[in-house]
């Protein structure tokens, strides 16, 4: 189990098909880390994701700016997206979700994700 101070991040390409939807998507079992997750940054760079796991949703209290947040099942496909929560905003419980990807607002639109896209974490 991990410890509250445990800060072992993994970074992994995130890819969607062909296309490298995420270059450096950070990852901790650190309950440190899931808590924090983008709170103090002042923008998500395009190339930059979150992977929060396990999570059925989030909130934006105390966020600087928006994001995507791709909702994911147990075999990393996408179940919802929600495009540009803004700070402040909370989204709803996701049944059957396992994990969220938080990515620059816009990006999950750019790359036309949709409900049953299967993202490839490497």
């Amino acid at each position: 189990m991990s410890g509250l101070l445990d800060f072992e991040v993994k970074t992994f390409r995130v890819s969607v098909g062909e296309r490298t939807l995420c270059a450096a998507c950070f990852y901790s079992s650190s309950l440190f880390f899931k808590i924090k997750g983008l709170l103090g940054r002042k923008s998500l760079p395009q190339s930059e994701g979150l992977w929060l796991k396990p999570c059925n949703s989030i909130h934006m209290f105390f966020m600087k700016f928006p994001i995507d947040a791709i909702f994911l099942d147990k075999e990393n496909r996408v179940i919802r997206i929600f495009h540009g929560i803004r700070p402040w905003r909370a989204t709803p419980l996701v049944w059957k979700s396992h994990s969220v990807l938080e990515l620059a607002s816009g990006v999950a639109s750019e790359f036309g994700l949709k409900a049953g896209d299967l993202l490839v974490f490497e």
